[in-house]
């Protein structure tokens, strides 16, 4: 074997792939990226103190060491005192996209998921108040929480399916996926002209209103017409 052949030789273990198990299916779903989409959602906009940027999409990230899967417990979150759920409409991507049109975008979604963005709203809104990113108050370690992804032949269009968040057994948050501000297909397209987006690439779609604090002993579940429900715990704080 030439130089050139030669296997790295790491000083430590890479991290294991990340992976997100399938629906009706042994297979796994591997994850590349995590986008998140801001203030999707009028209404919960507006009950953030915001104004929905009409002009175009923003996003933040996470690691892909956010990922919990449907099932867990999880350690309420270090760093916080005011963890919040957010409920959401999760997209999985198996094909590549690069300045895609609207029209074409749906073309590299391989399914979709129920899932939770979890917030430290406390150092977001610190963050905020000095204009600065919000890295630790959203991309920290499982708070992108996700269910079994169902392909997208099985789920058919998105239109009037029913998003619900449910704390504890209550009803905490409702809309209809059609109340999104952005488009499923024009986010693809928006984010595919700053990222070369590839197979394994996460994208949620924004929370509605009715987001809250959890705590430890807290049971959280979201379920999306046509989709695996999410069902996670929320532990004790390490």
């Amino acid at each position: 074997m030439s130089s050139s052949e030669a296997k790295p030789h790491f000083v430590f273990p890479p991290p294991s792939p990340v992976g997100v198990p399938i629906a009706t299916s042994v297979a796994t779903f591997p994850v590349r990226r995590i986008f998140c989409v801001g203030r999707n959602y009028a209404d919960h906009a507006r009950e953030m103190g915001a104004e929905v940027d009409r002009e175009a999409p923003f996003y933040f990230t996470k690691p892909a060491d956010a990922v919990a899967l449907s099932g867990a417990t999880i350690a309420y979150p270090p760093g916080t005192q005011d963890c919040h759920y957010e409920g959401e409409f999760v997209v999985a991507l198996g094909g590549s996209a690069f300045r895609v049109p609207p029209d074409e975008a749906m073309g590299c979604v391989f399914g979709y998921a129920a899932g939770i963005d979890l917030t430290r709203r406390d150092l977001q809104g610190a963050a905020k108040a000095k204009g600065r990113p919000w890295d630790l108050g959203k991309a920290f370690e499982n708070s992108a929480l996700i269910s079994p992804i169902t392909p997208a032949s099985d789920f058919g269009g998105i239109g009037e399916q029913t998003l619900m968040t449910r704390v504890n057994g209550e009803v905490r948050q409702q809309a209809r996926l059609s109340d999104m501000v952005w488009s499923v297909p024009e986010l693809i397209a928006h984010l595919s002209r700053y990222y070369h987006l590839e197979p394994g690439d996460l994208l949620y779609t924004g929370t509605p209103a009715g987001v809250a604090a959890v705590k430890p002993g807290d049971k959280l579940s979201v379920k999306i017409e046509g989709l695996e429900e999410l069902a996670i715990a929320i532990g004790p704080a390490e």
